[in-house]
């Protein structure tokens, strides 16, 4: 197919990317207003219907593109993205203006290129043209928020309580591992997030008097931790193995100690490597994030009686967030010297969520990007947090969570970009995915 794009859809993108619509900048939020209120402009230039909700933090799109004929009957698609981005900054890095998109040497520059108004675009226009000929066989749902970047909720609370639902949702806020190498996202970990004081006495001591005598906090909060750090198999409880051709997906991606290295990383034991993406994928992990005890700069020999820590577990699909919890704090408590006291604060949490990967939506969706791409997808998952995977799982809404973002795309740094011929490509992919989600059945 023609790997050009058409002139009017990069313009058509590009006014969506020169709106600035930074949500971590209260100075921007007008803007973001803006960026909503251009989404809300497309899909009812397709036909559809839109509004822009109002929330205590930022404005939600809510729209809707019904389906060419027979939409009472016609599987209905949720589309999700959002149109909010990072900051520019450090905008001396930028090669060209931030929010003035500028092709060079096959991309498309630009903050938000991908991540995600360049990635969103693709199924928004795909189901714009589909409309605009007649075509489109799915009711074509949009929930889009203008808080992503700054971890809001609200998209995750209206779909909780939203009645509709859907059949299917299509994502597209991820890329691919390498070049022309398409693959779904179809799992992402859980998150819970403490703060711990831990205090063994009234006052700092001297350790010429005191030492070996008395509880020394540093030492107490590395007792407290071992019992976390590794991960020990308590805390595994509930993890849902990869099958069999997740597992062969992962094997098509660069060995684990290859993506050690480039990051300047070193394997966490010998077996770190090889089980690289069953751990960052399909497990669960302590790490300890931050330890504030004593004087780390200075010769100071003292005894201190105070010691904090910030520390997290990311959970592996199929495990409960306040089963895990339980777990965690009782093995903490547990392990902490007696006569001293440990304040634990739970700062966040997120459930994990999982799509299965034999379910009709997501094999009709690897049959339409063969047809277009001639590659299958990989079935992976994602090491991060996302909360709206696991609303949509809770809903047995299954989802499609793919794009066109590549190794070095830039995001959330300066030049971002778009390599500019999965433009079209990314339309016609996302095109054909609707069609073939017709065939989905209806639950409604």
């Amino acid at each position: 197919m023609n790997e050009q794009p058409d002139p009017a859809w990069l313009e058509e993108l590009s006014e969506w990317l020169r709106i600035p619509s930074i949500s971590a900048d209260p100075a921007h939020a007008g803007d973001v207003q803006r960026a909503g209120e251009w989404l809300r402009d497309f899909v009812q230039g397709a036909g559809g219907e839109a509004e822009i909700r109002q929330t205590e933090t930022s404005p939600l799109v809510i729209g809707e593109i019904p389906a060419s004929h027979g939409a009472q009957g016609a599987a209905t698609v949720l589309l999700y993205g959002h149109f909010d981005v990072q900051p520019p900054a450090p905008l001396d890095l930028w090669e060209s203006e931030p929010f003035e998109p500028e092709i060079r040497d096959g991309y498309l520059y630009g903050r938000g290129a991908v991540d995600d108004k360049g990635n969103a675009y693709l199924p928004l226009k795909a189901a714009a043209l589909l409309a605009s000929e007649g075509a489109l066989p799915v009711n074509v749902r949009v929930a889009f928020d203008g808080e992503e970047e700054t971890g809001g909720h609200s998209i995750v609370e209206f779909l909780a309580a939203d009645d509709r639902g859907a059949d299917a949702c299509i994502i597209f806020d991820s890329g691919m591992p390498q070049e022309d190498v398409p693959a779904f996202d179809l799992g992402v970990r859980g998150l819970i997030y403490y703060h711990l004081r831990l205090r063994t006495g009234e006052r700092d001591l001297h350790s010429g008097v005191f030492g070996g005598a008395a509880l020394n906090a540093a030492h107490g909060l590395m007792q407290t931790l071992r019992a976390v750090v590794p991960t020990p198999e308590e805390l595994r409880v509930g993890v849902i193995e990869p099958t069999e051709e997740e597992r062969r997906s992962w094997d098509e991606l660069d060995p684990g100690d290859a993506v050690l290295a480039e990051e300047g990383a070193r394997p966490a034991d010998e077996a770190a490597a090889a089980d690289f993406y069953v751990r960052t994928l399909a497990g669960p992990a302590v790490d300890v994030h931050g330890i504030a005890v004593g004087e780390p700069h200075l010769q100071k020999t003292v005894l201190p009686v105070s010691a904090e820590a910030n520390v997290s577990i990311r959970l592996a699909p199929g495990q409960e967030v306040e089963e895990i919890d339980a777990i965690f704090q009782r093995r903490l408590r547990e392990a902490t010297p007696a006569g001293a006291s440990l304040e634990i604060e739970r700062w966040a949490s997120s459930p994990a969520g999982l799509i299965p990967p034999d379910s009709q939506a997501v094999r009709l969706a690897q049959d339409a990007f063969e047809r277009v791409l001639g590659r299958r997808p990989l079935l992976v998952r994602s090491g991060g947090t996302l909360p709206i995977v696991p609303t949509l799982a809770d809903r047995g809404i299954p989802t499609i969570i793919t794009g066109f973002s590549l190794p070095g795309a830039n995001m959330h740094s300066p030049n971002e970009r778009l390599l500019v011929r999965y433009l079209p490509l990314g339309v016609a992919t996302a095109r054909e995915t609707l069609v073939a989600f017709a065939d989905l059945p209806v639950s409604r």
